[in-house]
């Protein structure tokens, strides 16, 4: 495995203990993570053995989620508890209606979905997230900017261009016929005609 592979995997399997964690504080509300993140994280004990444990790994996930400001820690009765914040519940909102969207059974109905974006050099990073969860999702790249799926997607680019306030610089359309679209059919299983 290259050192792009490794790296990328990584970072993917810190996002998947962080959304874990979050999951369990916004699903209890208030936790005694202490108390709870040993029972309640069990589910992290399926990802591949490494050489740290999952208690450090919880701990160090819990702090990257307070360090983003998903996450406050509150103290009673001398106890620690992990605490979502209301950007914490907005992400985790969005990583749910992204999973939905994953699962969602889709047939389709002959017409393509575009999005298409000219976001400014200055927000670079969140030119570069966009493109990130397009090919995440199963978008193609068409053009530079430009991405196409087959399924309806609306709501998920609405909900996607709100969270990235991005809302002007991203063009949502549905085009009847791409010309020289067999690769594409053939790309999503679609039936050629």
């Amino acid at each position: 495995m290259g050192k792009l592979e490794e790296a990328s995997r990584k970072r993917k399997k810190k996002k998947d203990i962080q959304n874990a964690v979050l999951a369990v504080i916004a699903v209890t509300g208030i936790v005694a993570f202490a108390a709870v993140a040993g029972n309640a994280l069990q589910l992290l004990d399926y990802l591949p053995n490494e050489k740290y444990n999952l208690k450090y790994r919880a701990k160090n996930a819990a702090g990257r989620l307070v360090a983003k400001k998903y996450a406050v820690w509150v103290e009673r009765g001398g106890k620690k508890y992990l605490r979502v914040t209301p950007a914490g519940r907005k992400v985790l909102a969005f990583e749910q209606a992204k999973v939905a969207f994953g699962n969602q059974k889709k047939k389709w109905d002959g017409r393509w979905r575009m999005v298409a974006f000219d976001i400014p050099e200055r927000r670079r990073a969140i030119r570069s997230r966009l493109r990130a969860v397009m090919q995440e999702i199963g978008f193609v790249r068409l053009q530079d900017s430009v991405w196409v799926y087959p399924y309806d997607c609306e709501d998920f680019i609405a909900l996607f261009k709100a969270e990235l306030k991005i809302g002007k610089d991203v063009l949502y359309a549905i085009a009847d016929t791409i010309e020289h679209d067999k690769g594409l059919r053939r790309q999503f299983n679609l039936p050629e005609v």
